[in-house]
């Protein structure tokens, strides 16, 4: 056996040692999450929020891969009459959710995620043409990603669960959802707690004399 590899938590995908479970506290939704992510992504342990986004929503489902255009649950999601689908993703065609409800139509509503970087999104978008071809839905905000241990592309670029948050805040604030205050405060807790727990990890790294000042 190598002792290299470190136990992973098979709920969080991380190290048993960085275990984020217990700060997660589930948010139950109408609204159903479905989270694309990519395979780069899926082999993150440190930084990924994608997994912490799944754990924390129950009416989440969380699917890994490139092309999803033959992917049997996300046709049945994509097929079932009962559903409204819509896709996280800004374009000039997006209903900004800011200042417009989204229309269920006395259907379950469906948001899809794509959990990856711009570029490798825009090829997963690309070959998944029934996934692009949905409505999509955006939102504009002055929010800074508290992301502090990963550089992002743009300042306003949010993670994945941050953006998730805000989609839910917003959900609220336009009546399509009725989810607890102190629920969506606390829902990024996992996320503060990986990050600290990062940031210390690499402070022993790079000074061990000093880690505890």
């Amino acid at each position: 056996m190598n002792k290299n590899i470190r136990e992973k938590c098979y709920e969080c995908f991380r190290p048993l040692s960085s275990c984020m479970c217990l700060h997660i506290r589930a948010v139950e939704t109408k609204t159903k999450f479905v989270i694309l992510m990519h395979p780069k992504e899926y082999r993150k342990i440190r930084n990924g929020t994608g997994h912490l986004t799944r754990l924390s929503l129950p009416n989440s489902e969380l699917h890994v891969g490139i092309d999803f255009s033959s992917h049997t649950r996300i046709n049945e999601i994509l097929d079932d009459e009962k559903n409204i689908c819509y896709l996280l993703y800004p374009s000039k065609k997006s209903i900004e959710i800011n200042s417009h409800k989204i229309s269920c139509e006395g259907r379950n509503t469906v948001i899809f995620i794509i959990d990856s970087t711009w570029a490798c999104a825009k090829k997963m978008l690309r070959l998944s043409k029934k996934i692009s071809a949905l409505q999509s839905i955006s939102f504009t905000h002055t929010k800074k990603s508290e992301f502090a241990i990963k550089e992002q592309p743009e300042e306003y670029c949010l993670s994945t669960i941050e953006s998730v948050l805000s989609v839910m805040e917003l959900l609220n604030e336009n009546g399509d959802e009725r989810i607890e205050k102190e629920s969506l405060e606390d829902f990024l807790n996992p996320f503060k707690k990986m990050i600290d727990f990062q940031i210390e990890y690499m402070q022993e790294c790079q000074n061990p004399r000093f880690s505890l000042q």
